[in-house]
């Protein structure tokens, strides 16, 4: 897989003395049933799967975020892109904006998933979605996914091994976000949206993640903006975007009438203590510079 300038590192983001790392995130959604009982009158709505990160994570420590991290060279080889449903390196490219190795950051977002979160988005040699709910299946995927975190498996390696396909025609592209310039960690990272499978349950890797929660969009901004549970800036951003929909399907529907996803690259304001995220069309956004002055910026940014 090439991953050179003319597939994914736009010219100016090379000014920057720290480049951006490629990431991907799946953002695993599902639909909750309409209350029964003494909850009858509860419609069906949307929810969202939320890792909290560990204190000791270094980048968005203690935030709750989605399931997503960098790009590793396996994602792009040949052979798992033979092992890909429903998209090829052209497609999924295109997708995303880029001239080629796009689908590596399709196989990253499941990648990511099946590691932080213990779901794996992928078909068995039935053609239906892999299952855990066989103990035996769900305690020989959980040493899967453990081998996977110790690189002592890789997912080319766990999919030959089970007779999977990465279902990647269930997973939409998003939205885009890229670190802004003067951070001391970059990221340039596509987020990926998908129904999450039925028969899977989400548990947190304890290492990078130590809690998972399944929650309403509007709920997780609520609680943050009560300083009841913290988020980074995109992840916020992204969560703004899904509270618009009744349903997961709503959502999901959308996602599949999307043309074109812009890219979102904020610049910082800052004064004194006090910084401000601007995002492009934001009054001054224009007139900033794109990187802080050296010194100015805090240790621990709001992105």
């Amino acid at each position: 897989m090439d991953l050179g300038h003319s597939a994914f590192d736009p010219v100016e983001l090379r000014t920057n003395s720290v480049v951006p790392r490629h990431a991907a995130t799946l953002i695993l959604v599902r639909d909750v049933p309409p209350g029964r009982g003494r909850f009858h009158k509860r419609p069906r709505y949307l929810e969202v799967l939320m890792l909290r990160k560990a204190v000791r994570a270094g980048f968005s420590s203690g935030a709750h975020v989605f399931p997503g991290g960098t790009l590793e060279m396996t994602d792009g080889c040949v052979e798992i892109a033979e092992l890909c449903s429903g998209r090829d390196d052209a497609d999924a490219s295109a997708q995303i904006g880029v001239s080629s190795g796009g689908l590596a950051l399709w196989v990253a977002a499941v990648r990511e998933c099946f590691e932080e979160a213990g779901i794996l988005l992928a078909y068995a040699a039935d053609g239906k979605l892999a299952s855990f709910s066989d103990p035996e299946v769900a305690a020989r995927f959980q040493a899967c996914r453990e081998a996977l975190n110790r690189k002592k498996q890789n997912l080319l390696e766990i999919c030959r091994d089970e007779g999977l396909t990465l279902a990647l025609d269930r997973i939409y592209y998003f939205s885009h976000w890229i670190t802004p310039e003067g951070m001391p960690r970059r990221y340039d990272t596509r987020f990926f949206i998908a129904e999450a499978p039925v028969d899977q349950t989400a548990h947190n890797d304890g290492s990078e993640t130590v809690e998972n929660r399944w929650i309403a969009p509007e709920k997780a901004l609520r609680l943050a903006a009560e300083g009841k549970m913290a988020l980074v800036f995109p992840t916020m951003k992204n969560l703004e975007a899904m509270s618009r929909f009744a349903s997961a399907a709503d959502l999901l529907a959308h996602t599949r009438t999307i043309k074109e996803v812009s890219t979102s690259l904020p610049r910082l304001s800052i004064d004194g203590r006090e910084v401000r995220i601007l995002l492009p069309g934001d009054p001054g956004y224009e007139d900033l510079t794109a990187e802080p002055p050296a010194g100015d910026f805090p240790e621990k940014g709001a992105l």
